[in-house]
């Protein structure tokens, strides 16, 4: 069975879906959009247009949907879309909280269609590249790792700014990195998280947060993002007790392993004088002492998702994305805004 894909919502997801997706051997078949410029842009592409989900859903060349309306609709068009029979992929977030996602799943389990949720930035290079280090103990035993996302652009834009249709970046960017840092290590359990979200320049969404997980491995993970830090940070870092890796850029493998050149048995025997002040333990090291070496070469191809999903309609592979996944990152969302109203870390798992 081949994927006959209709595209509900055919903003700029929906077209960006419709783009790629036959790259992945998908036939983009139809697509929905209550605006009808948009439906004529679908049809200018040789897409048969409708100007409803309703009227999508009816066309019996669709076997598999895409949602990507806004957050908050994806709970009420799955649910239409597994009752008309059609295998349902949405967009992240799948939905607004647990409760809504096993809504979505009993739907489908009922229908006797195949749900998930297109989680694309698990083909993400940057990303790959620190699993990579941790899955191969390239730095050793990892004891931190920081993943950040910052802009400079500032302002939330267009229904993203809306509580009310689930907007704000946590639902937009937070869902991503929280479930990169769960499929990095997925057999880690979140033993607590600490969240400080804030409204810089929005008074109705967040634009900004930091979260910070402890996990039971003994890894301490932070999250930050911000769309208005004018000075970026590093997309990554990881430290471990073998070398310490960077990765400066979303999406790309822009950065360097450092490791000990001489490994110190014990502190200079004398303080050094530096410019902070006397200091032995934060004195700078002797040439050599830092050597650098490059990044592993990592292969990604995010049509992988499409062709998983395809395999698994026709029962030749397990699903990537996985909706007990989905839900256990929207319970570590729900445990960061806890956090961020009381003040407290959570425990958690």
């Amino acid at each position: 069975m081949d994927i006959r894909l209709g595209i509900i919502g055919f903003g700029g997801m929906g077209k960006y879906h419709a783009s790629i997706a036959p790259e992945g051997g998908v036939k983009v078949v139809a697509a929905a959009d209550i605006l009808p410029e948009r439906v004529k842009e679908a049809e200018d592409q040789g897409i048969t247009g409708y100007h409803s989900a309703e009227e999508l859903l009816a066309d019996e060349s669709v076997n598999t949907v895409i949602l990507t309306v806004p957050n908050y609709l994806h709970k009420e068009i799955g649910i239409k879309a597994a009752k008309a029979g059609k295998h349902v992929i949405s967009e992240k977030p799948c939905a607004l909280n647990v409760a809504e996602v096993e809504e979505m799943e009993a739907a489908c389990k009922e229908a006797g269609v195949h749900f998930t949720v297109h989680q694309n930035r698990r083909w993400d290079k940057d990303m790959l590249t620190v699993k990579y280090a941790f899955d191969n103990k390239l730095l050793g035993n990892i004891f931190t790792i920081e993943s950040t996302l910052h802009s400079g652009n500032g302002y939330v834009h267009e229904w993203h700014l809306y509580k009310k249709f689930g907007g704000g970046m946590m639902y937009d960017w937070g869902v991503h990195l929280i479930d990169q840092i769960l499929f990095m290590m997925p057999d880690a359990k979140v033993k607590s998280v600490y969240a400080d979200i804030k409204n810089i320049l929005h008074e109705e969404v967040d634009d900004y947060f930091k979260i910070i997980m402890k996990m039971d491995n003994g890894i301490t993970c932070q999250i930050e993002l911000g769309t208005y830090i004018l000075k970026y940070q590093p997309r990554w870092l990881a430290a471990g007790d073998k070398g310490t890796m960077v990765v400066q850029s979303l999406g790309r493998q822009d950065g360097r392993i450092y490791r000990t050149g001489k490994v110190l048995e014990k502190l200079p025997p004398q303080i050094a004088e530096t410019e902070a002040g006397p200091t032995r333990q934060f004195a700078p090291l002797p040439p050599g002492g830092i050597v650098e070496e490059e990044l592993p070469a990592i292969q990604t191809d995010v049509l992988d998702f499409y062709r998983n999903f395809r395999d698994v309609l026709n029962g030749e592979a397990e699903q990537l994305v996985k909706i007990s996944e989905v839900k256990r990152v929207l319970s570590v969302m729900a445990a960061a805004w806890k956090s961020a109203e009381t003040g407290e870390a959570i425990s958690f798992e």
